[in-house]
């Protein structure tokens, strides 16, 4: 609802046919000017919707003269007496559609030039709208996101305040630290050749709250991360960040499940009273992805035992190497022409694929593939049964790294489910990742990192394995997945200081690092440490996937570009020499 001012007492979209015979005051923008041999008729928009005004100038010869100066965009107000429409001038579209005004006074509050593009036009390009972003923002779609995104933080703030979490703000400037993504530095002038870093996310202080005793704490958080861009990133983003003491993973999970089935409920969607949790493993194994879109089959299978059993020793030799083979059934398409298939081979190496192996089943029931020269029929047979093959099907496999099999064919069946159809829009699945590993190697590092962050807890059976095996030590982290998106992750955090300390020295942390970067952390778990937990929703990312939008530029008011520009602002822009003088800072290369 608009709250009632001195300037008007309903919002255009507000009024219904109870007021009929009422006196209302109204105020907006004009969306429409339409004069129709001598009658002019105006559509007025605010927030709240559509409403019709109409002028005679047989009835008030004044109104009339103001209704003829009106444009497009005109803000305008208008106080007049709700009459029913002619019926035959139902607008059955809008919500006001029977009922209109004739204004007994009208005023030009603020006139408006011609636009630099069309409000109602689909075919704008993003980048004049970013430039005008407080033009499109009167747009219908972008103004509905940006009301979804106020409905959904409102609902978030209502339910964490009903399970007693308290809302507590945490500094945007901090002290930068290893892990994670390139930092934003913000250099500081008091103190010559320091810098601050802007937070990727509140994770320290939040864990920090937790030794201060909050036990449940919560903050619309905003982060920053200097990585490239894409339809999913920002520079700066939105997310909801929570934390509970003298709680087990289960614990959050009931708690988020709780939280999201409000948020969802906006939408009209009912989720399930208890979601399915599936391991990291199973969703490699079977989806080829830690953010499986379980909304239809084409599951992968693993054939490396068989293979094992061939000749096709290109492959084995990739198996005994340490890499893995998985495959995939696509069904119906054993007819697709040789350019087809070959197509569908440079799709795979598009992904990182060396090469892509098929075996086709045809009508006939014959199979068809050069890899079955490497095969007896009994291994082949082995492999159609596998994959519950018939005719008409056709099989792809990939052996390679675990890391590139996965994503190729993760990727190849997602291409699949698209292409064949098989994702309804309208379908939900939400579930839950567990046990992801603790540690994933850098080659660009030449380490060992973190897969989530270095405060996560290792998974007790797996502790000893920090030092002898950290490829397969497991850590207690949690990821919530929507439709094959990351909505949040979180993990059981680490509150011993002499856990946090063997995980920093499996990160290749000296010593020193550690007392340099983290030393006020790990002296602050000296102090008596609750167990604790927590997790972080992407906002910006929940709002797109209920909005139906591709982007999460959709869902903020005020976003950055793909150059993580913003076009109308121009930010980031050049400092003056002064400023750089005041940083102790001087460019090194010439700035165009």
């Amino acid at each position: 609802m608009i709250t009632t001012t001195s300037m008007k007492t309903h919002g255009c979209g507000e009024i219904t046919k109870n007021e009929i015979g009422k006196e209302v005051t109204i105020a907006g923008w004009v969306s429409a000017v339409r004069d129709l041999g001598g009658i002019i008729f105006l559509e007025i928009r605010d927030r709240s919707g559509l409403f019709q005004l109409v002028s005679d100038p047989q009835k008030n010869p004044e109104v009339y003269d103001v209704f003829q100066k009106i444009r497009d965009e005109f803000v305008i107000k208008a106080t007049g007496i709700v009459s029913i429409r002619p019926e035959e001038t139902y607008n059955d579209k809008l919500p006001t559609g029977e009922i209109e005004v004739y204004p007994s006074s009208i005023e030009i509050l603020s006139t408006a030039a011609v636009l630099p593009f069309p409000l109602n036009a689909d075919d704008v390009s993003e980048d004049v709208r970013l430039k005008y972003r407080y033009l499109d923002i009167r747009r219908e779609e972008v103004l509905k996101n940006l009301k979804l995104r106020h409905e959904i933080v409102s609902t978030i703030r209502n339910y964490l305040n009903s399970q007693n979490f308290m809302e507590v703000e945490t500094p945007i400037l901090i002290k930068t630290t290893p892990e994670g993504a390139r930092d934003y530095l913000v250099p500081s002038r008091v103190q010559p050749g320091k810098f601050y870093a802007l937070p990727q996310s509140p994770q320290i202080f939040k864990q920090l709250l937790m030794v201060g005793g909050i036990e449940r704490y919560y903050q619309i958080a905003k982060c920053f991360r200097d990585e490239d861009l894409r339809a999913d990133r920002q520079p700066e983003f939105t997310q909801v960040d929570m934390e509970m003491s003298f709680v087990e993973q289960q614990d959050i999970m009931n708690m988020v499940e709780g939280l999201l089935r409000e948020v969802f409920k906006l939408v009209g969607y009912n989720t399930p009273q208890k979601l399915p949790v599936i391991t990291y493993k199973e969703a490699m194994d079977k989806y080829g992805s830690d953010r499986p879109d379980t909304r239809f089959g084409l599951e992968l299978f693993d054939i490396g035992d068989i293979i094992m059993e061939s000749d096709f020793e290109i492959i084995k030799n990739t198996l005994q190497a340490g890499g893995i083979v998985r495959a995939i059934k696509i069904p119906g398409i054993a007819n697709y022409s040789r350019k087809e298939m070959d197509d569908l081979t440079k799709l795979a190496i598009s992904f990182g694929a060396k090469a892509l192996a098929n075996i086709m089943y045809l009508e006939d029931g014959s199979a068809k593939s050069p890899v079955l020269k490497f095969m007896t029929k009994e291994q082949a047979d082995k492999i159609k049964q596998r994959a519950n093959a018939k005719a008409g099907d056709v099989i792809f496999f990939v052996a390679d790294k675990p890391k590139v099999t996965y994503d190729v064919m993760g990727r190849f069946r997602l291409y699949f489910g698209e292409k064949l159809g098989l994702i309804n829009p309208d379908d939900h699945a939400l579930l839950w990742v567990v046990d992801f590993p603790m540690f994933e190697y850098s080659e660009e590092d030449n380490r060992y990192v973190s897969v989530h962050h270095p405060f996560t807890m290792p998974n007790l059976e797996d502790i000893d394995k920090m030092e002898t095996d950290p490829a397969h030590c497991r850590s207690i982290a949690y990821d919530i997945v929507y439709n094959g998106n990351e909505l949040g992750g979180g993990s059981v955090r680490i509150h011993s200081p002499e856990i946090q300390q063997r995980v920093f020295k499996a990160l290749g942390l000296s010593d020193e690092e550690t007392k340099e970067k983290f030393g006020f952390m790990i002296n602050a778990f000296k102090y008596g440490t609750p167990p604790h937990a927590g997790l972080a929703l992407g906002l910006d990312r929940v709002v797109a996937l209920l909005a139906k939008t591709n982007s999460i530029r959709d869902v903020i008011a005020f976003p950055k570009n793909s150059a993580a520009k913003c076009l109308m602002t121009d930010a980031p822009a050049t400092a003056s020499e002064e400023q750089l003088r005041e940083l102790h800072l001087r460019l090194t290369t010439k700035v165009n």
